[in-house]
């Protein structure tokens, strides 16, 4: 995983849970929260030498206007809305796409937390079908090559997030942190 693109999340995570531990804990919504995590992370964009990339909540588009989609694991077409992905909306061809975040509180249904995690394997695959080159040029038919995906459950009882780190369609870390 692309250390970079984690000392930028992981710092600016920090932040949000500094500056919004009430919102936090006042059980507002996901969508609140990641659009409060993606400020911080937008400003520390700069910072980390990461320039022409913007940090958006539940963007669905895709090149042209059309609606994102991705392959599921029985190769359907499946249209996606990430909760907050860091991306150059299509301006940076050659590499469009760095991190893809989704946040799920502990309460929810565990078939949302599965389909989450569906998400998040498929977006961080390099290709679906091996063909596309990364040329700069063409970007790929359905969402993929995002470096890493993060997976965030909040557990207001417990006061923590499980975090999950994903990049190239798996999962590849673990851990728990407090608040």
């Amino acid at each position: 995983m692309n250390k970079n693109l984690l000392n930028l999340f992981t710092e600016s995570f920090e932040q949000f849970l500094e500056y919004d531990l009430n919102n936090i804990l006042n059980n507002v919504a996901e969508r609140n929260l990641c659009s409060r995590l993606g400020f911080n992370i937008e400003l520390n964009l700069k910072k980390y030498g990461i320039e022409g990339y913007y940090a958006d909540t539940e963007y669905n588009r895709k090149q042209e206007g059309q609606v994102k989609t991705i392959l599921d694991d029985e190769m359907e077409i499946v249209p996606v809305q990430c909760d907050l992905i860091i991306h150059s909306r299509g301006e940076i061809i050659s590499k469009d796409n760095l991190i893809a975040i989704e946040m799920k509180k502990s309460t929810r249904p565990n078939s949302e937390k599965i389909s989450d995690r569906k998400r998040l394997r498929a977006l961080t695959k390099e290709s679906y079908d091996d063909i596309w080159s990364n040329d700069g040029i063409a970007l790929p038919e359905h969402v993929c090559g995002y470096d890493i995906g993060i997976y965030l459950i909040l557990n207001i009882q417990k006061r923590n997030f499980e975090i999950e780190y994903y990049s190239k369609g798996t999962l590849r870390k673990q851990e728990i942190r407090q608040f």
